[in-house]
């Protein structure tokens, strides 16, 4: 209505060319102050809601120049018993190259790289991590991508990641003594183990997680084995975050950074293990493994009175460093992924009848000096044969049976015992993990359907144990009956530094002490007595007294007896000193091609027995 009135005031004929340009002038400056109202109520409200639409001019802006980061939590270091590291934490690093003039620092220090200094640059970086000269001064030349926008980040290839903080620190000396600017580095967590081949599947290892570029970035040990996995989420730590500002380019503006939650690094784990053991281990197992070319092996070295594994090992094994040995290689062994000791249930043979000797003196159902016909007896509509296929050894006493290995004088004992020899191998923990808290522990399993299999278990066969079953059961003889669980870990470190600590762990008391003793006495005859000992010349340490027991268990492959001439697995358990055993050795040997089983076992478990007594003599601390 009001346009309409100045519009009839203009067409009207009383009006003056003077009035008419009055009226629209009044017109024009209306509309502006309209338009600046409309303008500055909408700018108020943008400015006070901080919306456009449906975009949030905050979150805008915070994208632009606000930046977020994680803080990676250290991973914890795994240790020996004495502190030395099996395991640890390391930091990689990556090269990169900063292009754009814009990158200036404070104070306007130009941070890029300048072109008259790529030629030094290509020269240091070949000298310093191999990166092809070539390649260098390819990277440097000023590029743009699809859309025309010049690039200024650029990196240079495999070589220039995963570097060490040595060649870090020699890139960077030499850059700075040539004043050379835009050369950068980022980091990447890494896990070392500097001892190679060592304890690899008990120690196990964590596998790096990789970003689409290739580089690390984090540790876990979910894809891993053995304590790395076990017990990754002690060792991994929790991540921590913060904010930061950022430039133009996304780059981090130094001291604006905002720590809202700080890192949590995870915590150290102290194994049983002795370095100077494990590497004596590892030294004889890889000679024995290259002589004898077994399909595989184990050894274990315990401390008798505590359970703590000192040292152990298998064959086949891998470098959890370079990851060597768990993949297929050209004239290597075939890889093993099964932790041994825990992962593959085996019959035992002879080495059961330790057990079996116990079980029968301490129930009560032997009587030393009693005598039997050696070579073979009916169980059943199942005739079973001593070792050497039924001639036997003509009449022997069981103590004599135990030296001499006879299958037959097992099976008696188990005969007069009755369901009492079933009750002892619960006792002794078969059938039954140890709960070692390992990954894929297996329980093993005791035949006991028939009397025949009842009988044959008496001597090692139809039933299935693990590796650290037979520690376990070994403890109680060497330690007055007192059965120890197998402990590989000492202690974990805590925040409050209160650390949780594993000490030795009673089990059961399977048989009296007397039945202990009596039995170490009784396993000293397989390597002194020369009619009987199947030891004898073997397995003797010259200045010790030493109960043992040797195995040689027979294998069925998908239920089929396999008959070649070393298709056994071959075994001996040695305790020592036999007046107060210190230390238990157990190795098995599964079908070697080349040379005397029991010679390349005494080469591996005779070493480290007597290297252990003479680190004792230097008060190593795991006395």
């Amino acid at each position: 209505m009001f346009f309409k009135k100045i519009k009839n005031k203009i067409n009207s004929k009383n009006q003056t060319p003077a009035r008419n340009r009055r009226n629209v002038g009044l017109i024009l400056s209306i509309m502006t102050i309209a338009v600046f109202v409309l303008f500055t109520s909408r700018f108020i409200y943008i400015v006070t809601i901080g919306k456009v639409g449906t975009e949030n001019l905050n979150e805008k802006k915070d994208s632009l120049y606000q930046g977020s980061s994680i803080i990676k939590a250290k991973r914890g270091t795994i240790f020996d018993r004495n502190g030395l590291p099996i395991a640890k934490d390391a930091t990689s690093y990556s090269l990169y190259a900063e292009l754009s003039k814009d990158y200036i620092g404070l104070n306007n220090v130009e941070l890029f790289v300048h072109e008259k200094d790529h030629n030094a640059i290509a020269e240091i970086l070949n000298k310093h991590a191999s990166v092809p000269k070539e390649m260098t001064l390819e990277q440097l030349k000023p590029k743009r991508n699809k859309a025309g926008k010049e690039i200024s980040y650029v990196e240079f290839g495999s070589e220039g990641k995963n570097l060490s903080l040595e060649t870090k620190t020699e890139i960077e000396k030499e850059l700075q003594e040539k004043k050379i600017t835009g050369i950068y580095f980022n980091e990447h967590p890494d896990r070392m183990y500097p001892n190679g081949e060592f304890a690899s599947y008990l120690i196990g290892y964590a596998s790096p997680q990789k970003d689409k570029n290739g580089n690390t970035v984090s540790i876990s040990g979910e894809e891993g084995m053995g304590i790395e996995k076990a017990y990754d989420k002690v060792l991994k730590g929790e991540d921590g975050h913060k904010n930061y500002q950022r430039d133009s380019k996304g780059n981090e503006i130094p001291g604006t950074e905002i720590v809202e939650k700080k890192a949590k690094d995870g915590q150290d784990i102290y194994t049983t293990i002795d370095t100077n053991l494990q590497v004596r281990l590892e030294d004889a197992m890889s000679e024995v493994q290259k002589e004898a070319k077994p399909v595989n092996m184990t050894a274990t070295l315990m401390n008798a009175k505590t359970g703590e594994i000192l040292a152990a090992s298998q064959r086949p094994t891998f470098d959890p460093q370079t990851k060597r040995g768990l993949y297929e290689e050209k004239g290597q062994p075939k890889p093993v992924w099964e932790n041994l000791l825990i992962e593959n249930p085996y019959e035992p043979g002879s080495t059961m009848k330790v057990f079996t000797m116990a079980a029968a003196i301490d129930s009560g159902n032997l009587n030393e000096n009693e005598t039997f016909q050696s070579g073979k007896i009916q169980v059943e509509d199942r005739v079973i044969n001593d070792w050497n296929g039924g001639e036997g050894k003509g009449p022997m006493t069981y103590r004599q049976a135990l030296a001499w290995s006879s299958n037959v004088g097992m099976i008696r004992l188990e005969q007069k015992m009755g369901p009492t020899w079933q009750s002892y191998l619960q006792k002794f923990g078969f059938g039954k993990t140890t709960d070692s808290n390992l990954p894929n522990e297996k329980p093993g399993n005791i035949q006991d359907t028939s009397p025949v299999d009842t009988a044959m278990t008496s001597f090692g066969q139809a039933i299935n144990v693990t590796n650290f079953q037979m520690m376990q059961g070994f403890s109680a003889i060497a330690n007055d009956g007192k059965m120890m669980k197998p402990q590989y870990l000492k202690k974990v470190t805590t925040e409050d530094k209160k650390d949780k600590v594993y000490g030795p762990k009673e089990v059961g008391q399977p048989v009296k002490s007397d039945t202990a003793n009596k039995v170490l006495d009784f396993m000293q005859d397989v390597v002194n007595d020369k009619v009987y000992g199947t030891g004898t010349g073997i397995y003797n340490i010259d200045g010790l007294n030493v109960s043992a027991k040797t195995g040689t268990a027979q294998i069925f492959d998908r239920g089929l007896l396999l008959t070649g001439p070393t298709d056994y697995i071959y075994s001996v358990v040695q305790m020592a000193p036999t007046e107060n055993p210190e230390y238990i050795m157990y190795v098995t040997m599964k079908q070697p091609k080349v040379g005397d089983a029991p010679e390349q076992i005494a080469k591996i478990s005779n070493s480290v027995l007597e290297h252990a007594f003479k680190v004792d003599a230097g008060n190593t601390e795991h006395k």
